[in-house]
């Protein structure tokens, strides 16, 4: 089973601290965002990944490069942004099993993956969304799902969201995802491809702790939860 990570994001809300160093690749606890990323897709046995690049891309092949661990990293750079289902679209031969996951790298996390992975295998899906009942739902997309598990509606970043269960950047795919994908560039899952797929996909509510890390505020927050969880040891791979 393959992964595609994507972490080409600029990191606007971060500046100036992303002037010198790409989202993916800002500290938490000692270690880079992506390298925690990288250790919980070993710990599942995952055996590839694909990283989207843009910008300061050289930073990011530095540490692909130099990273010691049992995965092999494909990098996929990006001159121009293809948004997120445009990088998925353009690797359509990274894909290599019957189902896949696409993680948006810029969360920090510690969801046990096997539980989104093994409900996706279970029914058959064609496309499996993470949700989880996050603050600030307005600028968020949300899901509703009915008793079925299926996604009924789905609205990216309304005023009035339809509910709590918001998309949490953890997803798995099968192949048939692939038919949904126009030639738009960029293309966007939130906004382009899961109003598609609503009555098709299912939803999955994930459980544990997670945050964007996506502005100041979140990242300091983030930090500090995550050095308490690594205390707890409640680093769930």
């Amino acid at each position: 089973m393959n992964a595609f990570l994507l972490a080409a994001g600029l990191g606007t809300r971060l500046r100036p601290l992303t002037n010198e160093i790409p989202k993916c690749l800002v500290d938490i606890c000692g270690k880079p965002l992506l390298q925690w990323w990288l250790e919980k897709l070993e710990a599942i046995n995952i055996e590839r990944t694909l990283i989207n690049t843009h910008h300061l891309p050289q930073q990011v092949a530095e540490f692909a490069e130099n990273y010691g661990g049992d995965i092999d990293i494909v990098l996929f750079h990006e001159p121009e942004l293809l948004g997120s289902a445009g990088t998925v679209r353009e690797n359509m031969n990274f894909v290599n099993d019957d189902h896949f996951l696409i993680i948006y790298a810029d969360n920090l996390t510690n969801v046990d993956l096997r539980g989104i992975i093994d409900y996706h295998s279970s029914k058959d899906a064609v496309f499996t969304m993470g949700v989880m009942e996050m603050p600030r739902p307005e600028t968020r997309g949300i899901a509703v799902l009915n008793d079925n598990g299926i996604v009924v509606e789905f609205v990216e970043k309304s005023p009035n969201p339809p509910g709590k269960l918001a998309n949490a950047g953890i997803k798995v795919a099968s192949p048939e995802l692939f038919a949904f994908l126009d030639d738009k560039t960029p293309l966007d899952f939130g906004f382009d491809i899961f109003p598609k797929m609503v009555g098709i996909m299912h939803g999955y509510e994930l459980n544990g702790y997670l945050r964007d890390i996506g502005n100041p505020e979140d990242l300091k927050a983030a930090r500090m939860d995550w050095a308490e969880l690594i205390r707890k040891q409640q680093i769930v791979s």
